[in-house]
């Protein structure tokens, strides 16, 4: 486990995700969710693959997104991601999307998860299932409640 904070997910949206006024469509930020995501759980050294190939899967129980500014094409963003709730069993990401060169807000949001086992499709809890990977979101969990 890492004492470091994840600095955010770097983007610049590509041509096709905008709509003809050059403003990226609504339904990308849920696609950048989780590519945040996924880079937040490398950078935690416990990637989709390794959790998957332990047998679990994390399906998306709900998503939200609040768009408080617009991005276009060829802006540069980050994407800052933060476990807001871990309870073992389920398990909430927030995002806050800003200019790399700024702090203005322009886009909010969450997603909630569970853990369920890849072969049951039953929920699990990961203390008792699988106590490295548990242990890794309790921690960070810790660190980005104080931040």
């Amino acid at each position: 486990m890492t004492d470091t904070i994840y600095s955010g997910y770097l983007r610049t949206p590509h041509y096709y995700e905008t709509d003809q006024m050059g403003i990226v469509h609504h339904s990308n930020y849920i696609r950048w969710f989780e590519e945040a995501r996924v880079q937040l759980l490398d950078f935690l050294n416990c990637s989709y693959k390794e959790i998957e190939d332990a047998g679990i899967i994390i399906p998306v129980l709900d998503v939200s997104c609040q768009y408080k500014g617009m991005i276009r094409f060829g802006d540069e963003i980050r994407i800052d991601i933060a476990i807001h709730s871990y309870t073992g069993t389920r398990l909430t990401f927030g995002y806050t999307i800003y200019p790399v060169d700024g702090d203005t807000i322009l886009t909010t949001g969450t997603s909630s998860h569970c853990f369920l086992s890849a072969e049951t499709q039953r929920l699990i809890r990961l203390k008792k299932t699988h106590p490295q990977i548990h242990q890794i979101f309790e921690d960070y969990y810790a660190q980005t409640k104080l931040k």
